[in-house]
């Protein structure tokens, strides 16, 4: 029995990205273009009206950002999974679609094979961020860490103040510090951004969702 299509919807201004992304779709079975749109209302619109299984969205979009959209889109039909397409290669722009609630993350130079990718594993309930130079060692990195290591490191990934993440876990913001420092120092990223990375090829922020 065949599987089900996959229903896209595409939201860019610009039309030959839309174009390029339509030919990708239509040229590989599995995919279904179900509609496109040009501004984050629109995309928000056609969301609700089409009910896609994944949306890819533009980072820079008239009458509002692709982040604003995803943040509407996952409060309004959670049901619709959202993968951001961006030309910006930065950590903190990858950063910022995870706290918008983005599933995934992909440059809009990568390959056509690497973009249906994505789209397949944002849809099979997975998250997809493309590495910056290669597979990131995350899974040998996290293993020297306790549970709750992993969880304060999934929080600061969301860019929860310590804080927040005492709040959230129960226990105190000095505790939270000292957990910061001892899964710095077992996995040897000091910046936020490096843990960002590393939480999210991990696999651990969908849990704080």
């Amino acid at each position: 029995m065949a599987k089900t299509p996959i229903r896209v919807l595409v939201a860019d201004d610009h039309a030959v990205v839309r174009e390029g992304i339509r030919s990708v779709l239509q040229g590989e079975a599995g995919f279904t273009l179900v509609g496109e749109a040009t501004t984050a209302a629109e995309a928000v619109r056609l969301v609700g009206d089409l009910q896609p299984d994944v949306a890819v969205l533009d980072v820079t979009m008239p009458g509002g950002s692709g982040l604003e959209a995803t943040a509407r889109i996952r409060q309004q039909f959670p049901a619709t999974r959202v993968l951001i397409l961006s030309m910006h290669d930065n950590p903190e722009y990858t950063k910022e679609s995870v706290r918008a609630g983005a599933h995934g993350y992909l440059l809009k130079d990568s390959a056509a094979a690497e973009l249906r990718q994505a789209i397949r594993t944002v849809s099979d309930g997975e998250t997809y961020f493309a590495a910056d130079s290669g597979p990131a060692p995350a899974d040998a990195a996290l293993q020297p860490l306790t549970m709750r290591e992993r969880d304060v490191l999934a929080g600061v990934a969301l860019g929860r103040t310590n804080k927040e993440i005492a709040a959230t876990l129960g226990i105190s913001p000095r505790t939270v510090e000292t957990h910061r420092e001892s899964l710095m120092r077992k996995t040897g990223v000091r910046t936020v951004a490096g843990l960002t990375r590393l939480a999210m090829d991990a696999g651990l922020v969908p849990a704080w969702r």
